[in-house]
């Protein structure tokens, strides 16, 4: 069986409660909060079947550091238009640093916001 080459990513934060807030506002969805002796974790919702790979928000304060600068992290826009989701990144605490841009026709469009945390981030919708 095929399997998506990512199967889990986790985005550092530095204020679990902020973050937190942050991504159920811009996303419209609940995060499950796990403490693991030092690493605080917030899971974003999942299914064992469904297309993608789960992740999650992550705190450890020696081991992970929020960066505008590394690994860039496309989110599907659960509304099926990016422009709803960006909509909300500034309300949030946000900022939105690309606006809804085409990539191409089969691939759909894409946007770029800094989170709370201080991530760059994406979010893509086929339209």
């Amino acid at each position: 069986m095929d399997k998506n080459v990512v199967g889990w990513f986790e985005i550092p934060v530095s204020d679990m409660d902020r973050a937190i807030r942050f991504y159920e506002q811009v996303l419209d969805l609940k995060l499950e909060r796990h403490l693991m002796g030092p690493l605080d974790m917030a899971w974003f919702p999942f299914t064992e079947t469904g297309i993608g790979a789960p992740g999650s928000l992550v705190y450890h304060p020696d081991q992970y550091r929020p960066s505008a600068d590394g690994s860039l992290i496309y989110f599907t826009a659960r509304s099926g238009d990016l422009a709803v989701e960006l909509g909300r990144v500034e309300k949030a605490g946000g900022r939105v640093l690309q606006p809804k841009t085409l990539i191409n026709e089969d691939v759909g469009y894409m946007g770029l916001f800094l989170d709370t945390e201080g991530n760059r981030m994406a979010v893509h919708s086929r339209r």
